[in-house]
């Protein structure tokens, strides 16, 4: 019998890449693994409509990141699977939490918060503009995740440890109000070994600096990618230093020791540029050319996705039922027979 279960979700907005891969993708499919948790894993595909009004990007995100999850080995089997969209109890859980949670503490929310200052930061004489109450009231979206499922552990960034501070708060006040034991407190869990990559212009991989290398990149496309990235101007024979360089941070995330090693002699051998740059591509397509031909598969099969993704969705709703019929009858909203 399982004793910990363990929730990650994962937001619909775009294309992974690897750095995507490298700090949430692979630790999370191995985890999906471990007989001994009960992992959640989910497309946050409603709290993507925070951040993209393009319906279209929505829904071919939702697909790549489906099969991207897939292709890499996610076992099905033993975690749960599924579309944040299927599980229509989670708004109602959302809609019982926020009428217990305190509008002050959203307006703490850092989102929020940062929304306000840049408005205030441009002169507008209303602090609130462009703001919608999708983005105002995320905190509890996120925390019906969280609690419909009772995790006991919600692997999450540095940045994203408030939120479930809140979702504590959310339990906490319910369980005090509605006087029983009905939500469990959830834990963030920050991995300080969980790689952050670098991406083309030597900032952190991001969507939002356009600098990424997405992780099913056509071979043609990932040389090139890869040929962008950006080094310095040391000429072939001087030695190089890999604490520095990009490139040698994504060979060594897909590396392993003598691999490694091995890199950081050619470095201080003082291999080119050039050189280096393909030595990377090599080794980065020889690890993801299977999971890209699988990945390619799944995408010209929706039909199969979908079956997975439903599959997870009843194991998923089976839970939600559960526990809201024990919320409904606490909150006053039971049936009368």
């Amino acid at each position: 019998m399982t004793s910990t279960r363990v929730l990650t979700g994962i937001t619909t907005t775009g294309t992974p890449h690897l750095g995507n891969y490298v700090g949430a993708i692979r630790p999370a499919i191995a985890a999906s693994q471990d007989e001994s948790v009960q992992s959640y894993y989910f497309l946050a595909d409603l709290h993507a409509l925070i951040k993209a009004s393009d319906p279209r990007r929505v829904q071919q995100s939702r697909l790549e990141i489906a099969a991207t999850w897939l292709a890499l080995g996610l076992d099905t089997d033993n975690a749960i699977f599924y579309r944040q969209s299927d599980i229509h109890e989670t708004t109602e859980l959302a809609w019982m939490i926020s009428c217990v949670c305190a509008k002050g503490l959203m307006n703490r929310a850092h989102a929020y918060k940062a929304a306000v200052t840049d408005n205030e930061d441009t002169g507008s004489p209303d602090p609130d503009r462009g703001i919608t109450m999708g983005l105002f009231s995320y905190p509890v979206l996120m925390a019906a995740d969280i609690l419909m499922f009772n995790a006991n552990r919600v692997p999450v960034g540095r940045d994203q440890v408030q939120h479930i501070e809140m979702a504590r708060d959310m339990a906490g006040r319910f369980n005090h109000i509605y006087k029983g034991n009905y939500f469990t407190l959830p834990e963030a869990v920050v991995d300080e070994r969980v790689q952050t990559l670098s991406g083309l212009d030597g900032r952190k991989m991001s969507k939002s600096y356009d600098n990424t290398i997405p992780l099913f990149s056509s071979e043609k496309k990932l040389l090139k990618l890869i040929r962008k990235i950006k080094t310095n101007s040391l000429e072939p024979g001087e030695p190089k230093d890999p604490e520095t360089c990009t490139l040698f941070q994504i060979y060594s995330a897909f590396a392993n020791e003598s691999e490694e090693q091995a890199m950081r002699s050619r470095y201080a051998e003082g291999i080119g540029w050039g050189d280096a740059k393909n030595a990377v591509f090599e080794h980065l397509n020889a690890q993801l050319e299977g999971p890209r031909d699988e990945y390619e598969r799944l995408m010209q099969d929706p039909a199969h996705i979908e079956s997975v993704l439903q599959k997870g969705a009843e194991r998923a709703r089976s839970e939600a039922n559960t526990l809201l019929e024990r919320l409904r009858p606490a909150v006053g909203l039971g049936r009368f027979v």
